[in-house]
């Protein structure tokens, strides 16, 4: 996206296409003397054996400036995890992988569960939680970056340019966030970004009137994108989401702990595609119905912290004001690919919004009826309140495994 607009409340970092990866990379290189950079890759055991994760690690064995790699492994056996060791081995830099499924981190979680500090059910947000864990333990590095792992498209640029903002001397940022637009094959996508969270955002701003959170929310051109940055300090106090609204709930923390001038996204690809989760129309538990539903949800908990009062009315209003504003920008979508040589269906466009407009209103009846369930994982701050060795515990454990 070569442009230099400033259109939000945060700074965007374009990528005016002047400096090359090499150049980046030597710069960082130099950098990380003062300021140690981690990388996180959370992945299932599944990604090892697909088309995206042997030419992530074979672009990341050139990323020298990199002090750590922290390989978050959900879903093996103790055969999987051994494979999985050496399917890192080629990494030059220093990189431990997380068993999470393992003995030894199981009977952790079970330490943690008797506090009442469970960390939430498997998946992403869990498994980044415990990377995080762990880069806190191994005190290596002042900034961290994770990116998916199912990145078809993947170039080494992408952690470059995540950790250039936090990581150069005369810049002040904590946190920052990539964006880039979605497609393959010819094909527009990046459907829950495009039909659901853009438009809720403005129609949440239209229905409820100007807000700072939305400001905010709305500034990010891509609030989904699983790449992101952030310094070591901010991390003890950050609460991982354990659902599927990982992203928006991350950006939502941040709104809450960092002042947005210390808050910046970044241009990180051309182009960028991953493994597509199904609509799952008929499936509530599963795909972009139950991703859309957790985006809901993360958004109404956000606003009612910031003291907005919900009503089954006002749902009623926001459905259909999100309804109206989906199906304009439909047109525009499809405009915009149309010019691009894209192609856009917009018949499945639009059965994807009146999805979308149900579950706007299924999740808010779901938030006015409360739920037992802990939405986010607690704070490493708080784990080590409740448990001060905690650190010790996570460096042991993983140390036992991969020894």
């Amino acid at each position: 996206m070569a442009d230099y607009a400033q259109n939000g409340v945060i700074g965007t970092l374009h990528n005016l296409r002047n400096k090359t990866t090499d150049e980046l990379e030597e710069e960082l290189e130099e950098y990380s003397h003062e300021s140690p950079m981690s990388l996180l890759l959370p992945c299932l055991f599944s990604e090892l054996e697909g088309p995206a994760m042997g030419p992530i690690v074979d672009q990341l064995t050139k990323a020298r400036y990199l002090s750590e790699i922290i390989i978050g492994l959900d879903r093996a056996d103790q055969h999987q995890f051994e494979q999985a060791r050496k399917f890192f081995d080629r990494l030059p830099q220093k990189h431990t992988i997380l068993w999470n499924d393992g003995p030894r981190l199981r009977e952790l979680d079970s330490v943690l569960a008797g506090k009442g500090i469970a960390a939430g059910e498997p998946g992403k947000g869990r498994n980044v939680w415990c990377c995080l864990g762990y880069f806190l333990a191994s005190g290596q590095s002042k900034a961290v970056a994770l990116h998916d792992c199912d990145i078809l498209t993947y170039h080494r640029s992408i952690p470059a340019r995540l950790f250039y903002p936090l990581v150069h001397p005369t810049f002040n940022y904590q946190f920052c966030k990539g964006y880039y637009y979605r497609s393959a094959n010819g094909k527009l996508n990046g459907r829950v970004a495009r039909l659901l969270v853009t438009p809720i955002i403005r129609a949440l701003k239209q229905t409820l009137g100007r807000h700072d959170y939305l400001d905010y929310m709305g500034s990010f051109r891509y609030a989904l994108a699983g790449e992101f940055s952030m310094r070591s300090e901010v991390v003890p106090s950050l609460r991982i989401p354990s659902d599927w609204g990982l992203e928006i709930g991350t950006l939502s923390e941040m709104y809450r702990n960092c002042n947005s001038n210390r808050i910046c996204q970044v241009d990180i690809a051309d182009a960028y595609d991953h493994k597509h989760q199904p609509l799952s129309a008929e499936d509530p538990n599963t795909g972009l119905h139950r991703m859309a539903n957790d985006i809901c949800k993360a958004l109404y908990r956000k606003l009612a912290i910031e003291g907005v009062v919900f009503s089954p009315g006002l749902f009623r209003t926001l459905k259909a004001c999100y309804y109206r504003t989906a199906l304009d920008m439909i047109e525009h979508y499809h405009n915009d690919a149309v010019m691009s040589g894209l192609t856009l269906d917009r018949h499945q466009e639009a059965a994807t919004v009146e999805l979308f407009g149900s579950i706007v209103m299924s999740a808010g009846d779901d938030f006015l009826k409360g739920s037992a369930e802990a939405p986010f994982s607690p704070s490493w701050s708080r784990v080590t309140s409740a448990l001060p060795n905690v650190y010790d515990l996570i460096a042991d454990a993983t140390a036992a495994d991969n020894a």
